[in-house]
């Protein structure tokens, strides 16, 4: 199967650290490699958002990347990628007049406005990695995200709970599907090297570093769980952490809680080395308020690692409570700490939370497995696409409240 997977948020090839990254590259970026491996044809359609990032390259056989140039190349806040989707869809629909997959995978909401006003006659999978929220992003998201999730003829929620909110959207039932995001077990697995370890345990916070992104309560809660250190992996890269502001606010909250001796903040680690960190961990701490899918809490288990984590969105599906780790509302370090110090403080609970995390972690997020789930999602829509006259359009209306990218 000939298979294009849309990404003009960020591209496969960022890294932690780098400007504008996110769960979405590395997601995207297993997924191609993943389906190429399986014998597909895949090429990922990405906008540089590097000088630095080639306008074509084959990372493996089966796989081609290409970045569209729209807009500076550089990450773009919202507002002014939305601006980039009309020259992208231009480049698009060039492409695939000169070049038509079997189907087109679009992920995030501004992929899928350049994909559907360019791909109206190729069949359309839809991935959001995560819908708007009320007061956050630019005005009109959510009416694109509806038109955009109508028009396709597949979605792909990350979780049950992104599926919801895609049903809440208006989105066609017959047309949503789940599909989490998938682990490579080879990669992440419990034999394998691993940082140094003091005699103490170590709890590992790997995501976010902004405000709200949950960092703050881990180490607030840190303060409660006695002997306990907490590595914080995230934020730029080393060389530009000492002017970074959220991990100066960090260091600052360390200090307040009393905590500074027993935090060290790693900044940006690569995606190499995070199975090294994540195995020299007793438990990961993943407790960011919103969450599409799960990942880093999946990497943990399938690296044998007990996790707790907020029951928000993928982290509800991904962590089973007490069975493969401990679920606890956000914003509550106060319950936090306290089922930090259930897991940490029984090394029985350790271990069996580690097995059962490995074994679900296998058993059910396996790339093989998402392959086959994913490539079964890209028959329906070939097999059930109508050719639309009306795509989604690129045109921006202004209502005089909102700018939303309607659908015309």
């Amino acid at each position: 199967m000939r298979i294009d997977l849309v990404s003009v948020q960020v591209s496969p090839f960022a890294e932690p650290g780098d400007p504008g990254w996110s769960a979405q590259a590395v997601q995207v970026g297993e997924l191609a490699d993943a389906l190429a491996g399986a014998g597909h044809e895949v090429t990922v359609l990405a906008r540089r958002d590097d000088p630095s990032r080639p306008s074509t390259v084959s990372p493996r056989p089966g796989l081609t990347v290409r970045h569209l140039d729209a807009g500076p190349p550089s990450p773009l806040p919202g507002e002014r990628l939305v601006a980039a989707v009309p020259e992208l869809a231009r480049q698009l629909d060039e492409h695939w007049r000169a070049d038509r997959p079997d189907v087109v995978h679009a992920h995030h909401w501004t992929s899928g406005l350049a994909a559907g006003a360019a791909a109206h006659a190729i069949p359309r999978v839809q991935t959001f990695h995560g819908l708007s929220r009320p007061g956050s992003g630019p005005a009109g998201r959510a009416p694109a995200e509806q038109a955009v999730a109508r028009s396709a003829d597949r979605v792909v929620a990350l979780s049950e709970d992104e599926l919801s909110a895609l049903l809440q959207r208006g989105a066609p039932r017959a047309r949503l599907r789940v599909v989490p995001a998938g682990i490579d077990t080879e990669i992440w697995r419990p034999d394998g090297p691993s940082l140094r370890r003091a005699d103490r345990p170590r709890i590992v916070s790997l995501g976010s570093v902004a405000p709200g992104g949950g960092t703050d309560e881990v180490i607030q809660a840190l303060r409660a769980v006695p002997d306990a250190e907490l590595f914080v992996a995230g934020g730029p890269a080393p060389e530009r952490a000492a002017d970074d502001p959220d991990l100066a606010r960090l260091h600052a909250a360390a200090a307040r809680n009393g905590v500074a001796k027993r935090v060290r903040f790693l900044g940006a680690v690569s995606r190499a080395d995070v199975p090294r960190l994540l195995r020299s961990a007793d438990v990961l701490a993943s407790t960011p308020p919103r969450e599409s899918s799960g990942t880093a809490a999946l990497e943990a288990m399938a690296c044998g690692r007990a996790v707790v984590a907020t029951a928000v969105g993928g982290l509800r599906d991904t962590v089973v409570d007490q069975v493969t780790g401990v679920h606890v509302l956000p914003g509550r370090p106060s319950e936090l700490a306290a089922a930090l110090r259930e897991v940490i403080g029984d090394a029985g609970t350790v271990t069996a939370f580690g097995i059962a995390g490995r074994d679900r972690a296998s058993s059910r997020y396996a790339r093989s497995r998402i392959v086959e789930a994913m490539t079964e999602v890209y028959r329906e829509a070939i097999s059930t696409t109508v050719v639309s006259t009306t795509p989604v359009s690129t045109a921006v209306v202004d209502d005089g409240e909102d700018t939303v990218a309607a659908s015309v």
